[in-house]
């Protein structure tokens, strides 16, 4: 019986990390509210890092993550809201608009604790910008298991 309550727990661990469906989601971390605004407050975006490899690293390590992009617009860039994919990455949104012409940063912390494998992780992100307003960030980082 306990194995079998083991397979559960592991089931749901392994399970409780792979990608969200967005709309099924929790609330996501805002930046400056989530309301949307009208064309003209609209601008551009140009991600400098989207998508990212970081190689090997040791189960249990906290890897920061860090996503640069400048305002190429000339509307001052709001992050709306950061929605990591899972439980095991946090994500902290710029908390005050971009300027036309300013760089930002997206930062964003992976927990590889129970992670072992390859892992390929999303953050999405919402903003005023022209185009698409959905932005996706990616980053791939094989855990490796510690020794005992």
């Amino acid at each position: 019986m306990k194995y079998f309550f083991l397979l559960i727990a592991v089931a749901v661990v392994a399970f409780s990390c792979n990608d969200i469906d967005q709309s099924k989601t929790a609330s996501a971390t805002t930046a400056t509210g989530t309301a949307k605004e009208d064309a003209t407050s609209l601008t551009t975006i140009q991600w400098i890092d989207s998508v990212k490899n970081f190689g090997k690293i040791n189960e249990g390590q906290q890897l920061a993550v860090s996503y640069r992009f400048r305002n190429t617009g000339d509307k001052p860039l709001i992050i709306r809201s950061v929605q990591p994919g899972c439980g095991c990455t946090v994500a902290d949104p710029p908390k005050e608009p971009i300027a036309p012409g300013a760089e930002g940063v997206i930062n964003a912390t992976f927990n590889s604790s129970g992670r072992v494998g390859a892992n390929h992780k999303e953050i999405f992100v919402d903003a005023n910008t022209a185009g698409t307003e959905k932005h996706t960030l990616k980053f791939d980082v094989e855990v490796i298991k510690k020794a005992e």
